[in-house]
């Protein structure tokens, strides 16, 4: 298989997971991380690497290293592999997206934006969600008919603060998840809850529906419920591992453990709370980006200026929300009909965040 984003922590478990079943890594793509990519390159022996950068090549313990985006897309078209895993992180995954379901390869998606970008273009036919909530949803499903499906949400490194202290909340305070330790961009998406309004998004494309909403749960132990149309509603319940969802993307069936079941008596008790507009803001454009979900490009493009913005102090905690909320509104008639379209807007939304 081709790995995108092979140092992330979806990366690190992927390898895990490749290595248990014998899957041969055939292109590895990193970032910065040359330390751990020269780790993986000596265990897993792939035939390509890619490198963000062109001046970390020389660092780089392999005969065969290229940089840059164009490159990723050049390793995906000379691959012989028929799956790739995409991990990159942000609006740089849509690209390698595109290009491996152009190819009709399978897509094992972890990165979110791909979908929330250019969900329309996208053969979901090819695409496999390597999330937790998403994997969780088409777990319980099982081709039943349902009526709603949910996804919950820790809630994010303020969930406990009160709101007028949130207004000067830093970006460094921003990245003290309460349940786990992820990348700055997710991280910080956790807190705003931007990247439920993004898995809602790319829930209605893979599961073709906007009868889809979020909750808190605290523990991150449930991570879906699917609500069927006969009354009943199952929920599914896990530890927080993504090697689950990434066995099943690249196995289509599992039958072996992979994570230990859940102790429901250590758990204790669950809660759901609902997700107030008055802390998460971005929240009150839920039900319209569901039915106008060719708004997501713009969603995107303004939150990833924003989150820029607020990590080198240029706005406050609450300043990314209206940044998003504004350009949502400055924007809303927009709709893309080709993928050129997608890449202009996103490139005149920036520009509007960014001045």
């Amino acid at each position: 298989m081709v790995l995108l984003g092979s140092t992330g922590s979806i990366g690190v478990n992927t390898l895990i997971i490749a290595k248990q079943y014998n899957i041969a890594i055939e292109t590895l793509v990193a970032g910065n991380n040359i330390e751990l990519l020269n780790r993986q390159i000596a265990e897993h022996h792939p035939k390509t690497v890619v490198i963000a950068n062109e001046a970390d090549k020389s660092k780089v313990n392999h005969p065969d290293v290229r940089a840059g985006s164009e490159a990723i897309l050049t390793a995906i078209e000379e691959s012989e592999s028929d799956t790739v895993v995409n991990a990159l992180v942000g609006y740089v995954g849509l690209a390698p997206t595109l290009k491996a379901t152009s190819l009709g390869k399978k897509v094992a998606l972890a990165n979110k934006e791909s979908l929330v970008v250019a969900g329309e273009f996208i053969d979901m036919s090819l695409i496999t969600p390597i999330d937790s909530e998403h994997f969780g949803l088409w777990y319980l499903m099982n081709e039943r008919p349902f009526s709603k499906l949910y996804i919950t949400a820790s809630g994010g490194a303020f969930r406990e603060w009160e709101i007028e202290k949130m207004q000067n909340a830093r970006f460094a305070e921003a990245l003290k998840h309460p349940n786990w330790s992820m990348g700055d961009k997710i991280t910080i998406d956790s807190a705003t809850m931007t990247n439920k309004l993004f898995e809602l998004l790319e829930a209605k494309w893979l599961f073709n529906t906007t009868s889809i909403d979020a909750m808190i749960e605290k523990k991150s132990i449930v991570h879906a419920l699917t609500e069927f149309k006969d009354g009943s509603t199952t929920a599914h319940f896990a530890g927080v591992d993504m090697k689950l969802p990434i066995a099943f993307a690249l196995r289509k069936e599992v039958n072996e453990p992979i994570l230990p079941p859940t102790d429901l008596l250590a758990m204790g008790s669950i809660e759901f709370l609902p997700i107030e507009e008055r802390r998460y803001p971005i929240w009150q454009i839920r039900e319209h980006i569901l039915t106008n979900p060719h708004l997501g490009v713009v969603v995107n493009a303004a939150n990833e200026e924003a989150i820029e913005a607020f990590k080198h102090e240029k706005c406050s905690f609450f300043g990314m929300s209206e940044m998003v909320l504004d350009a949502y509104k400055k924007f809303e008639n927009f709709r893309a009909c080709t993928i050129e379209e997608i890449i202009a807007i996103d490139r005149e939304v920036r520009d509007y965040v960014s001045k």
